[in-house]
């Protein structure tokens, strides 16, 4: 409507006075740890969905990059990847400390596998398969809330929870804004950094 009024099609923008509708959606749910600890109890190491939920949880990867990972981005106890999403403007980079329980996931996928994911039978995981295999593991665990994507939103609530500022989240997780920082980590638990907020007053 703004090039209407430019091209004198119209003498004014009527959506000018609309009111912009309040987003009620929180998005995807945020893991809790009871529900973490809920999905290895079923899925025990070895598992692929075992695999798959630390892989996504200890690097923050949504399924486009989580399927992609192997060892090919281990550069010795760091993991290195450019996020798919963002490629066409050269993709932001992920360069991140290997961690332990992450390590050991590692260390038990076949020598030869050229991605952590790959099926049994050497191909590659799609984005889509592994989202709908999230789904059927999260319902096999009770989980029917829990997906994916919201390993990205857990991780970023660890990190804020463990005291990580805004920019040391964003560099695990690739957002390249403060506000999507902001947004992933609403669920965190606000009494413990309560405490932990008190406790550094002298």
């Amino acid at each position: 409507m703004d090039l209407a009024v430019d091209l004198d099609w119209s003498l004014d923008n009527p959506a000018n006075n609309v009111k912009r509708l309040k987003e009620r959606s929180g998005g995807f749910h945020t893991w809790s740890e009871a529900e973490i600890e809920k999905f290895y109890a079923v899925h025990k190491p070895g598992s692929v969905a075992h695999t798959a939920m630390t892989l996504m949880l200890y690097t923050g990867a949504a399924r486009s990059d989580a399927v992609k990972l192997g060892r090919g981005n281990v550069h010795g106890d760091r993991l290195r990847y450019r996020r798919q999403k963002t490629e066409n403007s050269g993709g932001v980079l992920i360069d991140i400390p290997i961690h332990h329980q992450l390590r050991a996931v590692m260390n038990n996928c076949p020598s030869g596998a050229f991605t952590f994911l790959q099926t049994k039978y050497g191909r590659g995981r799609s984005p889509n398969g592994l989202g709908n295999q999230m789904r059927t593991w999260c319902d096999k665990a009770g989980l029917p809330e829990c997906t994916s994507h919201g390993l990205r939103k857990a991780i970023a609530r660890r990190l804020a929870e463990a005291g990580a500022t805004p920019h040391e989240i964003m560099a695990v997780t690739g957002h390249k804004t403060l506000a999507e920082v902001d947004r992933y980590t609403k669920d965190v638990n606000r009494p413990t950094l309560a405490t932990d907020g008190i406790t550094r007053l002298k």
